[in-house]
């Protein structure tokens, strides 16, 4: 970044309060704690000193305020600690969103521990490779696993971070149980943490993240307006980076993370209502889920308060941005970006009404290109190409030495897209899910967006699967409403008259549900490619 650049990214923490530039003693002693901590203790520490008794974050178990988030990090530490680990080393983390997600991940940073954040989602087979190709010395983990934990060597240390009855291992209450509360020295430099990829087409990478800017907050802030000492609804999971960067953000200003160990359309509404939450972090599975929802239910809870919904993970089809924005109001701000780069692009609620599909325009610190398949950046509108961020945040490579592809300090974020006329980007599809049939070349989110503006269709998915005469053919599956008529020839017609004609189904499948992972991405290789009945 330049230093212009980053003029403006402190300008607009200022703006947005994340810091202050009038109080330079509070900005040294948390560049501090950043530097030596990572953000996520550093930022709890922070509250905890400027506003001890707002509340923290509230679970199944009740509230925590910053102060007691920040005791009991300490106490945890200091047990981890005790573990007697090198510096360094690598624990892991197996969670759903609960105190004790928040507690291991500040007490592991504080503790001098290396933490891999684990996807909720993954066989039993895949977390033990997962645990042993990061050199993981220890699980915490919730009861539920506990299936996933017996894949492990009994030589791995294990402790729950939520207990249901019967749970056998010792807790992180029992291991905070005693501990002075007091603060551990700074450690000499932070371990980091590594949050996996979603590991749609294969086992998740380590994504390491060791050194995080301080300025990363304004990367995510910039553009999407967050609450200050306000309520935020956290319905993406924690071990995923849409989720853990809205929270991260949320703490810079003091606000209230409510997390939901067991999501459901109406739970995230009771949970709106009740804490009067001004901000919502969801993926577009749920905003689909909750407009499901009887009417009646949907009166029954008051979102009035709701001003921000931050929606990232998987693709946002025009159609639900707009069923959600008449019925909630022009609140959706969706998210670009990847575990690897971080937030790409925002689309604001003006925005995606005059341009619907854009993926909008990159924050501050954060530039968007588009290259040709020779590595030539296009600078036409209306031309689709790779794209490619450069970011604040410098990706550090794959835990297993990979790294994604760069040209010009730009790297490759998978998908192909273009810019409108107005600047606005608009993602086309992943570069892998691009399906050749007969010779012309066809990205599945066109179709698929097309279908879920039919009223009788709840979602859909497009692949694509063999065929003797095209080489590939299309094969959509559709979540269908209770009233459709299911009529595979009345789908065909529809995209025949408004697509070119190879871009039409040639199979058609209802199903009840589309296979997804815990971060709302669709499971492409669970849908079935082979002949139909």
């Amino acid at each position: 970044m330049s230093a212009l650049e980053n003029l403006h990214a402190v300008l607009r923490m200022h703006q947005i309060g994340i810091v202050n530039l009038l109080r330079p003693d509070h900005l040294v002693s948390a560049a501090i704690r950043n530097a030596r901590l990572g953000p996520q203790a550093a930022l709890i520490m922070k509250a905890a000193i400027e506003h001890p008794h707002a509340p923290a974050l509230t679970d199944e178990r009740g509230t925590l305020n910053y102060r007691q988030l920040d005791e009991q990090s300490n106490a945890l530490a200091r047990a981890l600690k005790d573990l007697k680990f090198p510096d360094k080393s690598v624990i892991g983390v197996l969670a759903r969103d609960h105190r004790g997600l928040v507690l291991t991940i500040s007490a592991a940073a504080r503790a001098g521990l290396r933490l891999a954040l684990m996807n909720t989602g993954l066989a039993a087979q895949q977390f033990a490779e997962v645990v042993a190709r990061e050199n993981v010395r220890a699980v915490l983990y919730d009861s539920e696993f506990a299936g996933l934990i017996d894949a492990l060597p009994d030589a791995v240390p294990r402790y729950l971070t939520w207990a249901d009855e019967g749970a056998a291992d010792k807790t992180i209450d029992m291991l905070i149980a005693g501990q002075p509360v007091t603060p551990l020295p700074l450690p000499d430099r932070p371990a980091g943490f590594i949050i996996l990829t979603s590991g749609t087409t294969g086992l998740p990478k380590g994504a390491p993240r060791t050194k995080v800017s301080p300025l990363a907050s304004a990367l995510i802030a910039d553009r999407i307006p967050f609450p200050r000492q306000g309520a935020i609804v956290v319905a993406s999971p924690l071990f995923h980076s849409t989720g853990f960067g809205a929270w991260t953000v949320g703490m810079s200003l003091a606000d209230h993370a409510v997390l939901l160990r067991r999501i459901d359309a109406e739970s995230i509404l009771r949970a709106i209502a009740e804490h009067k939450a001004q901000m919502l972090v969801a993926v577009p599975t749920m905003l689909t889920r909750i407009l499901s929802l009887d009417p009646r239910i949907l009166d029954k809870y008051d979102t009035s308060t709701l001003r921000t919904v931050f929606v990232a993970g998987s693709p946002l089809a025009p159609e639900l941005t707009n069923r959600f924005q008449d019925r909630f109001g022009e609140v959706i701000y969706n998210v670009y970006g990847s575990t690897e780069v971080a937030v790409a692009s925002v689309a604001q609620p003006a925005e995606s009404r005059r341009a619907p599909g854009t993926v909008g325009r990159p924050p501050v610190t954060v530039h968007v290109a588009v290259y040709d398949d020779e590595g030539r950046r296009i600078d036409r509108p209306h031309t689709t190409g790779r794209v490619f961020v450069r970011t604040g945040i410098p990706f550090e490579g794959y835990t297993d030495g990979q790294h994604k592809q760069i040209i010009d300090g730009f790297m490759s974020t998978g998908d192909r897209g273009h810019f409108d006329d107005h600047g606005l980007l608009h993602i086309d599809g992943r570069e892998d899910d691009m399906i050749i049939s007969g010779g012309e070349n066809v990205y599945p989110l066109e179709v698929e967006n097309l279908l879920a503006e039919r009223d009788d269709v709840v979602e859909a998915a497009v692949i694509g699967v063999d065929d003797p005469e095209f080489g590939r053919r299309l094969r959509a599956f559709i979540v269908p409403t209770e009233d459709a008529s299911r009529d595979p020839q009345e789908i065909r017609d529809y995209v025949k008259a408004l697509l070119a004609r190879y871009k039409v189904p040639r199979d058609v499948v209802f199903i009840d549900e589309l296979p997804r992972n815990p971060t709302g991405k669709v499971i492409r290789r669970d849908l079935p490619t082979g002949p139909l009945p």
